[in-house]
């Protein structure tokens, strides 16, 4: 069954955000869009440079109306450890969220339950609450927060032109589509 619509669940957990401790819930989200980025663990290897990148493009996103959510299986405490210890992870000012119990990343299928960790997963979810973009990858691979503002751009652009689809590699202000026969094999 795919992610793709389903609706965000109720959830709470802690985070570690604005050097303060917080509870999130799912009413937090809703209202705007979000981004739920799930990486495997605190203090290690490719996922400071996933989370340095995506705090370079964070100023962007919240531009575009966006909020960005940091996933992890540690605690809200070893967030704020690995945030006071890497210049890297002191950039992030966005949420991160804690998620010891496994809660968030077994609804959105990422829990790797034999390590108690997450695999690279990234979620776009609409401000009423439905996932519009899931990715799952294997946690060798880093991801590109610039393509992932690319498609945050194109979701939120369908959402307010119904009836147009963005084609490969459209960038705001490059045409749309609008799907109808007199398009069938012609593109």
């Amino acid at each position: 069954m795919t992610i793709i619509n389903a609706s965000l669940p109720a959830f709470s957990v802690q985070a570690y955000h604005g050097d303060a401790f917080k509870t999130v819930t799912e009413k937090d989200v809703l209202g705007k869009w979000a981004v739920f980025f799930f990486y495997p663990a605190d203090f290690t290897f490719v996922c400071p440079t996933e989370l340095g990148d995506l705090a370079d493009k964070y100023a962007e996103l919240q531009k575009l109306g966006v909020e960005v959510y940091s996933v992890s299986t540690d605690t809200h405490f070893v967030h704020k450890a690995w945030h006071d210890a890497s210049a890297t992870i002191k950039k992030i000012n966005y949420p991160m969220l804690a998620d010891p119990t496994g809660t968030l990343t077994r609804f959105f299928g990422v829990h790797i339950e034999e390590a108690g960790l997450a695999y690279r997963g990234t979620f776009v979810v609409n401000p009423e609450g439905k996932i519009k973009l899931a990715e799952i990858q294997d946690n060798s691979i880093g991801r590109n927060a610039e393509e992932l503002v690319r498609k945050i751009q194109a979701a939120i652009f369908v959402a307010s032109h119904p009836g147009e689809v963005c084609p490969a590699k459209w960038t705001p202000g490059a045409a749309t589509l609008k799907p109808g026969l007199d398009l069938v094999g012609k593109i």
